[in-house]
């Protein structure tokens, strides 16, 4: 009886130098990340003390117990909340509609030859070289005449097609999706906005995941535009009705940190969702050159 034995798997032997090197690695990320989490560590801390007790030195490492009452603070100060909700009802919309128009621009400039292609993208490339508060007063201006100051809709509707997310999913359908794939489609009989939706939108997995995550952020934390569009204080988004707790002769410190610590929670949330197409986006690119 012959016996067959299983050919042995052959390990590949650990370099002590290779060893040394991912602890000195995991290390220097340990730390990093210990000292990027003392900020979020102390805005909790300092959202449990009385606004007096806040700027004490030494400063307060442990939590006190005025988290109560500086929630109460909050919510006697502003409307909370419904600033809250105003704050989310704008990320959320301005991140799907800037999403889908800027994954439709991108698939055109990457997908379509036509006239004029270069120089239109060109222009696109060009606006990224203008600074955001160059527009401040034109913007307001053009709300204006169109009636849309004191609306929402002034803050997600002017930037659903906007220049950095144009590029990145031009650049990313021009590299990922191969034009094959459109044309055998294309054979099949479907439409150009079936094409779009059904068959390149879906494999756009990394590039709108990290299209979402800036927009959502950058929308979740805009002072600027809510501040000069919105007047009602019903209206105000939770940066903005923070910032009102900053009086000129007193400061409701504890209260503030109480709300800010709120507002980080869809922050995570939305990175806890995104960050893996986030990575995965960022690793195909390092590969991809």
């Amino acid at each position: 009886m012959t016996l067959i034995q299983k050919p042995r798997t052959i390990r590949p032997k650990r370099n002590a130098r290779d060893t040394g090197s991912k602890v000195a690695a995991y290390l220097t990320l340990t730390v990093m990340c210990f000292f990027t989490f003392i900020p979020f560590y102390f805005m909790f801390i300092f959202g449990t003390w009385d606004k007096s007790e806040i700027y004490t030195l030494p400063p307060h490492v442990v939590p006190g117990p005025d988290l109560v009452g500086n929630y109460s603070v909050l919510m006697e100060k502003i409307n909370f909340w419904r600033s809250f909700w105003n704050s989310l009802y704008i990320a959320v919309i301005s991140t799907v509609l800037t999403v889908f128009f800027c994954a439709l621009g991108g698939f055109a400039f990457a997908m379509y030859e036509f006239k004029f292609k270069n120089l239109l993208f060109s222009l696109v490339q060009g606006s990224l070289l203008i600074p955001s508060l160059m527009g401040i007063i034109p913007f307001y201006l053009i709300m204006q005449a169109i009636g849309w100051v004191g609306e929402p809709k002034a803050l997600y509707i002017p930037g659903i097609a906007n220049a950095i997310g144009i590029f990145l999913m031009r650049q990313y359908i021009g590299s990922a999706i191969p034009k094959e794939l459109v044309e055998a489609a294309r054979i099949d009989g479907c439409s150009e906005i079936r094409i779009f939706w059904s068959v390149v939108f879906p494999l756009l997995g990394p590039a709108t995941a990290t299209l979402a995550l800036t927009t959502f952020i950058g929308q979740w934390n805009n002072i600027v535009g809510p501040l000069i569009v919105l007047k009602d204080r019903d209206a105000f988004t939770l940066p903005l009705a923070l910032r009102s707790l900053q009086g000129t002769s007193t400061v409701e410190t504890g209260a503030m940190m109480v709300g800010v610590c709120i507002a980080v929670i869809p922050l995570l949330i939305v990175f806890a969702f995104t960050s893996r197409n986030l990575i995965a986006g960022l690793a195909a690119g390092a590969v991809k050159g």
